[in-house]
């Protein structure tokens, strides 16, 4: 069970977790935001709505307690569904604009800004870690002078994750140990120390820049990528990303956490099966605010960061390129032929010739997921308030029901294969 956790749940400080819980919960029911179609096309708007729909009720079907997702096509039409309960102990649903802990998907955003500061001269993608924070990767063969900015931005960097020096074997992981450790804060220099205390996987050849195809999912990473923005900005990395993606969106629901344990109403309660229990823990509480998992979004406010980014407002042509060229990443949202850029993945994708770019992210008790096609026309998002450590089997069939549900409403049936970036 492990190994299929590690692949896909490696993606936030709070992270190596997987939930499905016995089917709870009330139907959604469609809902369409914004200008709908012409009457040509109502037929086929209907039926496609009644798909996500029932994509929606088939996660909470494999045990999810509820779920919100929001889909966005070409002409800028909003529907969104929801499906399960906001909270067992009541009937009401999850809020169409429910806030989320978008764990690992808050990478995406740190990356971007890194590529900003490529673009403006500050930052280089071939800078060493060294270089920025001297003496910070060091010791038990850890060497920060062989590691680049490229290296940390797409997992190639050999560190070890910091989360598992923290946590272990996900499957002696107890409500109790969640219980104490939940307001625990810790600096980055810290999570940093801590993954240093394990010898690396590989060292990269940074005489070599881009040369290092090697991948494995390091939280580690974007904690080092954060501190180099702080230092090269002089800003803290939260700041940053307020400042240069936040702001100049209109993301008036998307927000850095820091050392807060607390998500905005309106949302819903992120539940947790912990190994070895048949109760659900409530684990809606967490500090979780570092730039490898920080953020709280909407699905609202998660289409647009996505669309702007894959159409070319937030990144220059060259930047955005570097950042879609990708390493094979097997395992990466579920999928064996999946490949990691620079804060971003790409999978193929049943209808979309081109595939999907995503990322993903997980805190305890919730799982957040999204698409977006290459030139950024459509895209989905889905926040889904459940985890589970204690049975792979279900996990997978979470996780399968989620990214088909995604996939269905970005992706016109073709039956043609998709294609990798080049």
């Amino acid at each position: 069970m492990e190994t299929a956790i590690r692949k896909h749940f490696g993606r936030s400080a709070w992270a190596r977790m997987t939930l499905a819980l016995a089917g709870v919960g009330a139907v959604g029911v469609a809902t369409v935001l914004g200008t709908g179609p012409g009457a040509e096309g109502a037929a086929a708007h209907r039926a496609a709505q009644g798909r996500f729909q029932r994509d929606a009720d088939a996660v909470r079907d494999t045990g999810a307690t509820g779920l919100v997702a929001r889909a966005r096509d070409a002409a800028g039409h909003d529907t969104a569904v929801r499906s399960g309960v906001a909270d067992l102990d009541g009937r009401d649903p999850v809020h169409h604009d429910a806030y989320y802990r978008i764990g690992s998907d808050t990478k995406t955003f740190v990356a971007v800004v890194a590529l900003q500061l490529v673009a403006e001269g500050t930052l280089h993608l071939d800078d060493t870690v060294e270089e920025w924070l001297p003496g910070v990767v060091s010791g038990n063969g850890n060497d920060g002078s062989r590691i680049t900015l490229r290296n940390l931005l797409q997992h190639t960097s050999g560190l070890a994750d910091y989360t598992d020096v923290l946590f272990g074997d996900p499957a002696t992981l107890t409500p109790e140990g969640f219980r104490e450790g939940r307001f625990t804060a810790r600096t980055l220099e810290e999570e940093v120390a801590l993954a240093t205390t394990r010898p690396p996987g590989w060292l990269p050849d940074a005489e070599a820049p881009g040369s290092e195809t090697r991948w494995s999912y390091s939280n580690t990473n974007y904690v080092l990528a954060g501190l180099i923005v702080e230092k090269a900005t002089g800003h803290p990395w939260e700041q940053e990303v307020n400042d240069r993606i936040i702001e100049p969106l209109g993301l008036r629901h998307t927000m850095t956490m820091g050392t807060s344990a607390y998500v905005p109403q309106p949302t819903a309660t992120a539940y947790t099966r912990f190994p070895g229990r048949e109760e659900l823990t409530d684990t809606t509480l967490s500090v979780d605010g570092g730039p490898d998992g920080g953020i709280v979004s909407t699905t609202d406010d998660m289409n647009s960061f996505l669309r702007a980014l894959m159409n070319g407002t937030l990144l220059p042509a060259e930047q955005l390129a570097q950042m879609r060229t990708t390493v094979p990443a097997p395992g990466m949202g579920g999928s064996d032929e999946a490949r990691y850029g620079l804060g971003i993945a790409w999978r193929p994708a049943e209808g979309c010739d081109a595939g999907v770019w995503f990322h993903g992210g997980t805190s305890f008790g919730t799982v957040s997921e999204e698409v977006v096609t290459p030139d950024g026309r459509a895209s989905a998002a889905v926040a889904v308030y459940t985890t589970r450590y204690d049975d792979e089997e279900r996990f997978l069939r979470q996780q399968a029901a989620t990214l088909s549900l995604l996939d269905h409403v970005v992706c016109e049936p073709s039956g043609r294969p998709s294609h990798p970036p080049a």
